[in-house]
């Protein structure tokens, strides 16, 4: 490919593909059923064939295409597990991967960016990335200074494909909707057009993977690259090695898992209290372990601006649904002036409290190990009908937007890992006004 599919006529006919290609080996499944063909293996082969294309189609568009792939990557932990099997592979591929754009389209953005002695910054540049992703990809070099570099390439054509697909995708929802994920599909397509021209300046992402990388500098925990060079189109920054977090999702020893989702869920609640910035970006194709067993951070593109810290209504109100059946109201109230219930709603607390019990459980626990069975228990637990009316009056404030988008994220790839953490303590630590009683085990 040379640049990013840009007509919006031609990415729309490719996503509405998704759907109806969908439809047509459902039907030929059937027919092979009706023919004598075992139902497993007529329907494995159906999911599996869904699952390459949904990877391709998603992956050669870019674009939002690929950041919705992404987002449903996130939830693969929630998808049944008969249907997982076969999705997983596919939708985990878009955290790492999609197909590269060519060497000589990569030289004119660094020529139009960088100026055309662009090569005398480099000692030496690979033309073949080492990973592709929704509006850019990245190659191995040398700066002049002989350093190892990473740089990050925008494609071509990036801010026109993601118009084009945020008008598009909700096609997409149906094919997530046979997936039976739980997305919120229209919800993920607004909140990325919100962010749309921030991802799109490389300059404000390096200006804050700069906040990051200056206030981790030094950590024991983290690794954060220092940015060397940056234009709107192309980030220059330090080479990080490591190990993909994906791996480790996908091989991962126990105590590798252990490390990985501790660090992972540590880092998600220091960056509001130590820089002033939420991580909103959570897929596990931004994360490394480092040799020397830091997490390791890549992609600061999407990011919550959070002055003050993470909003101290969020551990007062955590510790009071934590604290036992009397508290209803006083959660209620909370929930109320934070925006999470509409305003003169008639909500019955214990019926609140019963409604939140399942997604409490991780904080009820010194270590606790997400697992992608609680996580398939809380989805099923809001898909059933007695809590329709709970959730008609809740709301999700604009103020809350991102950091619902990546707590929710968060723990999906947590439940990915399958780590054990110590999830009380750090909860503790870092949410301002959480008290918690002593444990249930």
């Amino acid at each position: 490919m040379n640049d990013i599919p840009r007509r919006s006529a031609h990415r729309t006919a490719r996503l509405a593909a998704l759907p109806l290609t969908y439809a047509g080996r459902t039907a030929v499944g059937l027919g092979r059923r009706l023919g004598g063909a075992p139902a497993e293996a007529v329907a494995a082969q159906v999911a599996a064939r869904t699952a390459d294309q949904l990877f391709s189609v998603l992956g050669q568009l870019k674009g939002g295409a690929m950041k919705v792939g992404q987002a449903m990557s996130i939830f693969e932990a929630a998808l049944p597990e008969e249907v997982a099997a076969h999705y997983r592979g596919a939708l985990t591929a878009l955290q790492d991967a999609a197909p590269s754009m060519p060497a000589e389209t990569v030289h004119r953005v660094l020529a139009s960016e960088l100026g055309d002695d662009w090569r005398s910054r480099f000692h030496e540049l690979d033309d073949v990335p080492v990973a592709s992703a929704s509006i850019g990809q990245v190659h191995r070099g040398r700066w002049a200074d002989g350093r190892k570099v990473a740089v990050k390439v925008q494609y071509p054509g990036a801010g026109d494909a993601l118009l084009s697909d945020l008008r598009q995708l909700a096609r997409v929802a149906r094919v997530t909707g046979a997936l039976r994920t739980g997305i919120d599909m229209k919800a993920v397509t607004d909140e990325l057009q919100a962010r749309m021209s921030e991802e799109l300046d490389y300059t404000l992402e390096a200006a804050a993977q700069r906040q990051f990388a200056d206030a981790f500098a030094g950590s024991e925990f983290f690794a954060i690259p220092r940015v060397l060079e940056a234009t709107p189109r192309v980030v220059v920054m330090d080479w990080l090695e490591g190990t993909p977090l994906s791996a480790v999702i996908r091989e991962g020893s126990a105590e590798q898992r252990d490390q990985a989702a501790t660090l992972y869920l540590d880092f998600l609640l220091a960056g509001p209290d130590h820089v002033g910035l939420l991580h909103a970006d959570p897929h596990p194709g931004n994360f490394r372990i480092t040799e020397d067993s830091r997490l390791g951070v890549l992609d600061f593109g999407a990011v919550n601006r959070l002055p003050g810290g993470m909003p101290s209504a969020v551990g007062r109100l955590l510790g009071l649904a934590l604290s036992g059946d009397d508290t209803g109201p006083a959660v209620l109230d909370g929930l109320r002036e934070e925006g999470w219930v509409h305003p003169g709603a008639d909500l019955a607390p214990d019926l609140l409290l019963e409604f939140l019990d399942p997604f409490l459980e991780p904080a009820r626990h010194e270590r606790y190990t997400f697992s992608r069975a609680w996580l398939r228990g809380c989805f099923a637990h809001v898909s059933e009908p007695r809590w329709q009316s709970v959730i008609a009056v809740l709301d999700l404030p604009p103020d809350y937007l991102l950091i619902h988008r990546v707590w929710a994220g968060g723990i999906g790839v947590l439940c990915q890992i399958g780590g054990e953490v110590e999830a009380r303590a750090i909860l503790t630590h870092w949410l301002d006004d959480l008290t918690l009683h002593p444990p249930s085990e």
